[in-house]
């Protein structure tokens, strides 16, 4: 569906590294990274909104590099919605029609329905939720039936109830067999939408691949950081024990190489007891006991270690852990990432 070879931006003060991407027809892709890091960008030269300095462009087996965007088949709906402020809801929808020749009454019919957008077609862009905007916005870019539906950022300025809505629209549209590519910068919506996810950072394409590798293993640092590896720390390894910067030292696992590195552990993949656990469990103080909606993450202290252990209220409740105290933690072995010593961004 997309083929993004050698593409390339440059811009003073910025510069989007030459890039090769795919996506297939019917896919749900993410594309991710911090602020700042080009996602936008991406999303506009693919739309044609945003000139490119190298490489090609192929939609549909078309080469579009240099087709202007109303020969695309390409929507792209912004983060902020751009809605026009004068027109109501219907104006709004139907006005990129007149680009392309009118449209089926029955089309837009139905996406009002499945929108549930009738109520206020005779309305303003100013009189609605942040729910409402967006399915209006959604409903506008649908309008010219699009191959392809980029999204930048839309469920970021949403509530959570409005965003659940969203998501659920969203799902249902790629149910129907739209291609979409959305960017965030919100690992989550990565992992409750997405089939494949690109990893951008400071305009360098960092890792592609199914979200679930993606999540359990980052190819690096940087990617490690921004998928919610909380847990990043350089040690120096033989026979399978690490020796940290401050001496002391860690079981890891008899599988990983010897010599300097960095290494990675999700929060989830720390657990903690009452008492030691085998050799490969040390002792820790207990910083803060902090909550993330479902969960709880135990922000411990060992030496000048700073490490982030995750679980479940209930499990909290059985170790029943209080701040300062003392608790033994150990890694799971097979979730330990080893990532390259030297990686400029990390700690």
């Amino acid at each position: 569906m997309i083929r993004l070879a050698g593409l390339s931006i440059d811009l003073p003060g910025f510069r989007l590294a030459p890039l090769d991407l795919e996506v297939e027809e019917g896919e749900f892709f993410m594309l991710v990274g911090p602020s700042g890091a080009g996602k936008t960008l991406l999303l506009e030269a693919i739309a044609g909104l945003q000139p490119i300095s190298g490489g090609t462009i192929a939609l549909d087996g078309r080469d579009v590099t240099v087709l202007p965007p109303e020969r695309r088949r390409v929507a792209l709906v912004y983060q902020d919605y751009a809605l026009f402020p004068h027109l109501t809801v219907a104006q709004n929808i139907a006005y990129g029609l007149r680009f392309c020749g009118g449209g089926d009454r029955a089309h837009i019919d139905g996406l009002v329905d499945l929108l549930r957008l009738g109520h206020l077609l005779d309305r303003r862009p100013l009189t609605l939720s942040g729910g409402e905007r967006q399915r209006t916005a959604l409903a506008r870019a649908l309008a010219v039936r699009p191959d392809l539906l980029l999204l930048d950022e839309p469920l970021a300025a949403l509530d959570p109830l409005f965003r659940e809505e969203i998501q659920s629209h969203l799902r249902e549209l790629h149910g129907q067999g739209l291609t979409l590519l959305m960017v965030t910068h919100d690992f989550g919506e990565v992992l409750s939408l997405g089939q494949r996810v690109a990893v951008l950072d400071e305009g360098v394409l960092q890792q592609v691949g199914p979200v679930e590798e993606v999540f359990r293993r980052p190819v690096n640092g940087r990617v490690a950081s921004f998928v919610g590896m909380k847990n990043l720390f350089r040690a120096v390894v033989s026979a399978g024990e690490g020796r940290l910067d401050d001496g002391k030292r860690l079981i890891l696992s008899p599988d990983v190489p010897d010599g300097r590195a960095l290494f990675g552990i999700r929060p989830e993949d720390v657990e903690l007891c009452r008492e030691p656990s085998g050799e490969a469990s040390f002792p820790c103080r207990v910083e803060a006991l902090v909550p993330r909606g479902a969960v709880f993450d135990i922000v411990l202290r060992f030496g000048t270690l700073r490490l982030v252990a995750q679980m479940a209220p209930s499990r909290l409740l059985d170790l029943a852990l209080r701040r300062d105290e003392c608790v033994w933690a150990r890694f799971r072995p097979a979730s330990i990432c080893r990532f390259p010593d030297g990686e400029v961004g990390c700690p």
